[in-house]
């Protein structure tokens, strides 16, 4: 049984349906970057090393219906190898509302490298129903474009590091306009630091952590960046958060 979430603003409703779930969150038609996060309420990203230690089942529900809505899931290398991911291959149930809604069958999955540090073995390409899109630096190493462009588009998307704009307008002449990233915190930071953030939906998990977890979004810099409050959904003492970017 799924957990149950009600809609506490701006329209008050109870233990909403999947339906009504994305509805609440459908992205405009316009080309749109959105950030997914969980926090504890003293801003710890992660239990144990991973964000999935913070969620619980109205998190995982929310989660994984969000990807319904994707063009792309874009991630950065080092949270796929910490959080274990595999090929980004959706239910059958999400195949089939996506086909019901005009969208391609399985979004696209792009992951972020400077370094191209990924294992060309793993899941996330073996098993892959899309060919996945990996953005790097013209300065990554030869020898790991070679053996990565094998099984995955490998595009420059600047010198040295990875320009996240650059990213969003390849994405977006593949037709991918609605990109929905899961993190890490250093992607988080490098596109609030370039602007590129449409919006963030954070679950603010019920717990205190301390310890010396990292927050949601990290970048050398402070990045004051105002948002509005868009939407606040709940279950049980859980917030599920969305944030827009404020014009």
């Amino acid at each position: 049984m799924s957990a149950a979430i009600d809609a506490i603003w701006p329209e008050p409703a109870r233990d909403l349906t999947d339906q009504q779930l994305l509805a609440a969150y459908r992205p405009p038609p316009s080309p749109w970057l959105r950030m997914n996060f969980i926090s504890s309420l003293d801003g710890a990203a992660t239990r144990d090393g991973r964000s999935g230690g913070l969620g619980d089942p109205a998190d995982r529900r929310v989660f994984e219906l969000l990807r319904r809505w994707a063009d792309v899931v874009l991630l950065g290398a080092g949270t796929a190898r910490v959080e274990g991911y595999g090929a980004m291959r959706l239910a059958d149930d999400a195949v089939a509302w996506r086909r019901a809604h005009g969208l391609r069958p399985q979004p696209a999955f792009a992951l972020v490298t400077r370094r191209l540090d990924l294992d060309p073995a793993s899941a996330i390409f073996a098993e892959a129903p899309v060919r996945p899109i990996v953005y790097t630096a013209a300065s990554a190493p030869e020898t790991r474009r070679k053996v990565l462009g094998e099984v995955a588009d490998i595009v420059d998307a600047g010198r040295t590091a990875v320009d996240p704009w650059a990213v969003r307008r390849d994405l977006e002449n593949r037709g991918h306009a609605r990109i929905h990233a899961e993190g890490g915190p250093t992607l988080f930071g490098a596109f609030l630091a370039a602007g590129a953030v449409d919006e963030l939906c954070l679950t603010l998990a019920p717990t205190v952590e301390a310890g010396s977890a990292p927050r949601i979004a990290h970048d050398p810099e402070a990045l004051p960046t105002p948002m509005r409050l868009a939407a606040i959904l709940a279950s049980g003492d859980e917030l599920l958060l969305r944030y827009a970017r404020s014009a």
